[in-house]
């Protein structure tokens, strides 16, 4: 391994991720660069589960709550700006610490782009309902506003081929026909830990999760916005589990009850979607949890794996 590397602590929501960056930064004496697409934004902090003031404190931690809920930020954003990150930390001789579940964002921060891993079934899934509302026509003009160089090798017939050249935007803010040219050069290694639960125990978690993010004001939260006017309808940001379902609540689509259900239902659901994403990545070295007292060793793993390469 080169001499310039990062940690990554990887694994799906509610696995412990943050506990055990913060107190690896701690041991390290380092900082921790946040891998999660919701928590950069303000105004959400219970719903997107960002690391307290008390695990923040004497710690500095990178893109939480940094971007106001319009901000336009996307994965390539995030790898862009967070490789100059590291590379200010490098300079000062710390070891950053990634730390977060969007398995896209840390792809894009530690591998760089390209186009066929540029994906987002949610941007997919909004723009096929596009499709169905408004036809090709309208989605061909979206492209070619955004990208008329690959418009003019498409019309809109190919449908399938717009809707994915508007996905690989929406989710890099690239084009595609910039991302088939470009070669990022990424100079440092990372080396990854997941935090690996059997699943029975990770859903009571994720069961817990929702019950004290309700506790802390999950739903005065939501409130709040709505009452600035926002909408998951019309705010990306917002379009995420936890805060969908309950504007779907306050618009009377369901009660109370359902919507604490089914927020624990599509939570337990992102938490298969992104083990099915970190799955892929065979560098990817799992440390299995149990319970609790499972953290102190996972924690002493890494640090132990570290010094290993560190002492060399």
């Amino acid at each position: 391994m080169q001499k310039n590397f990062c940690i990554a602590i990887v694994g799906p929501t509610a696995s412990g991720k943050t506990l055990v960056a913060v107190e690896l930064a701690k041991l390290l004496k380092t900082e921790i660069i946040s891998a999660d697409s919701r928590q950069v934004y303000k105004d959400i902090p219970i719903a997107s589960a960002v690391p307290s003031l008390e695990e923040r404190n004497n710690i500095k931690h990178y893109f939480i709550e940094e971007y106001d809920l319009n901000k336009d930020f996307n994965a390539g954003d995030y790898g862009k700006s967070g490789r100059v990150i590291i590379e200010r930390l490098f300079k000062v001789n710390k070891i950053p610490i990634i730390a977060g579940g969007s398995g896209l964002y840390i792809k894009s921060l530690i591998d760089g782009f390209f186009e066929n891993e540029a994906k987002d079934e949610s941007v997919r899934k909004e723009l096929y309902e596009l499709l169905n509302k408004n036809g090709k026509e309208y989605l061909y003009n979206q492209l070619l506003k955004i990208d008329a160089e690959t418009a003019k090798n498409i019309t809109p017939e190919f449908y399938r081929r717009v809707i994915r050249a508007l996905e690989v935007f929406y989710v890099t803010g690239k084009k595609i026909s910039e991302l088939k040219k470009e070669n990022i050069k990424i100079d440092f290694e990372t080396l990854q830990f997941g935090l690996l639960w059997e699943r029975k125990v990770l859903y009571k978690r994720i069961e817990q999760r929702v019950d004290e993010m309700l506790k802390k004001g999950l739903v005065e939260e939501v409130q709040k916005l709505k009452n600035k006017g926002y909408h998951y309808s019309n705010c990306n940001a917002l379009n995420t589990v936890g805060i969908k379902e309950v504007f779907q609540y306050f618009d009377g689509i369901f009660d109370l009850d359902t919507m604490v259900s089914l927020i624990k239902q599509n939570t337990r659901r992102y938490a298969k979607r992104q083990m099915t994403w970190f799955n892929k990545d065979k560098r990817i070295q799992w440390l299995e949890m149990y319970d609790e007292s499972s953290f102190e060793p996972a924690i002493i793993r890494i640090k132990n794996e570290i010094d290993n390469i560190t002492s060399f």
